[in-house]
């Protein structure tokens, strides 16, 4: 008897337990993927390539949609023609609010190397072709559509849930996160953060990861300066410039810092190892073993270069700068490397590091007067985000997996883990072998993935910020 009553007890609280989120706050995703598409379509043809950056244009476009829908916003800007949009939507205050971010500038482009016009966004063979595709105004659509439709279905929020379309991403943050950081903190100040930074990985057309990001490297642009005596051409001296340069810059590019991996990236090869092939597994759970180590890396240098990156600091020479007549010896020539550090990089020793490797006294080494952006802790894997993220993946792509990841780019969530935000980066869904991906010509993305987009982002922001 007693076990009956027990029975009947556990069937009457599982039906007046309240239903999830999204059974309450249903939604029509045939009308609300294509309308994510037309306002995706609409920002796209703003241009907003930084330099100069004008993403006042942009964010004036996105201030106008939300107050339409009764979403009050603010302009924050630094610069008149480089305004940040910040957009609240009220909850309850019984948790820390949800910050949803998206960068409206996008970097320039090489028109002669398009087959479109850039912003002009073309549809062919299921793909939006344009600049900004999946730099950032991807993330920037999805935030936009998510405020729109938690007003429209009068969400009942547990936390505020900000948009931040920010200025500046690309390179002049001063305009963007910076300004925002450090003089309207309390407009952006969040327990989670959800950003760029993170994607959605598909072979033959099934996603096999969602990738969330949560730490990333840090750029930090070192300048080498050779320096000899000048002359004229026709006469070959010893200490040329010239050739200590080169001679250096080819030391660099032979030179591979030492292998460091961290939570992130720990967890990242031992999940992957779960979804990969036997070959693949051997080598994604034996990276950490050193005698297979370094046959493993010199595998990943050839034929898998985003693992090498993530598995150490990288040193990329990118420019050169020597000379002004072909008859002249210069005095100085110029190299810059494109440092990417590990977030617990020793920069005294990494340096110290460098010298080692060129070994010339009359090359030196001059790291940037730009403080570049900070380095913080990365962000947890056992948050109530996080595990929302995990969550929403099982719910839309169910043979697939979460693979936590260290991004190799920098992205304004630096700034923001600086100042103890936990914050993720995701994205689109990619097909692993596209080349047209983030600052490449003809930078596109499939159609459907800007509706799945939206999808994913808004399971995510109910799961930790619809109130129970």
């Amino acid at each position: 008897m007693e076990t009956f009553r027990y029975r009947i007890l556990a069937v009457f609280m599982i039906a007046v337990l309240p239903a999830g989120a999204a059974e309450r706050y249903p939604v029509d995703w045939s009308k609300a993927g294509a309308e994510s598409l037309a306002r995706f379509t609409e920002l796209l043809q703003i241009d907003t390539s930084n330099p100069p950056g004008n993403e006042t244009r942009a964010a004036t476009y996105l201030k106008q949609v939300l107050e339409k829908e009764g979403i009050s916003c603010k302009l924050l800007a630094l610069e008149p023609d480089r305004a940040n949009l910040v957009a609240r939507l009220k909850g309850n205050g019984s948790k820390r609010p949800l910050l949803i971010m998206g960068h409206t500038d996008v970097v320039g482009v090489q028109e002669d190397k398009w087959s479109f016009n850039p912003f002009t966004p073309i549809r062919k063979d299921g793909y939006i072709y344009a600049r900004g595709a999946v730099d950032d105004k991807d993330n920037a659509t999805a935030a936009l559509m998510v405020m729109i439709l938690l007003k429209r279905l009068n969400v009942k929020l547990d936390r505020d849930v900000i948009f931040l379309a920010e200025a500046g991403e690309e390179g002049t943050t001063k305009v963007g996160i910076d300004f925002l950081v450090e003089h309207h903190w309390n407009e952006i100040a969040a327990e989670f953060a959800l950003a760029e930074g993170g994607g959605t990985s598909a072979r033959n057309g099934k996603v096999r990861y969602v990738g969330i990001s949560a730490t990333e490297k840090a750029p930090r642009p070192v300048k080498l300066v050779a320096r000899g005596h000048a002359g004229h051409g026709s006469r070959p001296t010893s200490d040329n410039a010239v050739l200590r340069l080169a001679a250096a810059v080819a030391k660099v590019g032979e030179w591979q810092p030492p292998m460091r991996l961290n939570d992130t990236t720990r967890a990242y090869f031992k999940r992957l190892a779960a979804i990969s092939t036997p070959e693949e597994a051997r080598r994604y759970n034996q990276i950490n073993d050193p005698a297979a180590a370094p046959a493993i890396e010199r595998y990943f240098a050839q034929h898998e270069s985003g693992h090498n990156a993530i598995l150490r600091t990288t040193v990329v020479p990118t420019i050169i700068k020597a000379g002004f007549r072909s008859n002249v010896i210069p005095s100085e020539a110029e190299a810059t490397l494109d440092v990417r550090i590990l977030p617990d990089e020793d920069m005294e020793r990494f340096y110290g590091e460098l010298r080692r490797v060129i070994g010339d006294p009359n090359v030196q080494v001059v790291p940037s007067k730009n403080r570049g952006r900070p380095v913080g802790r990365p962000s947890r894997l056992d948050t109530e985000m996080f595990h929302a993220l995990e969550q929403t993946q099982r719910r839309m792509f169910p043979g697939a997996i979460t693979l936590p990841t260290m991004s190799g780019g920098a992205t304004d969530m630096a700034q923001l883990r600086a100042r103890g935000v936990e914050a993720y980066g995701f994205g689109p869904i990619v097909d692993e072998r596209d080349a047209h991906g983030a600052h490449s010509d003809d930078e596109r993305i499939a159609a459907g993935s800007i509706p799945k987009l939206v999808e994913f982002l808004w399971y995510a922001v109910l799961e930790v910020a619809a109130a129970r």
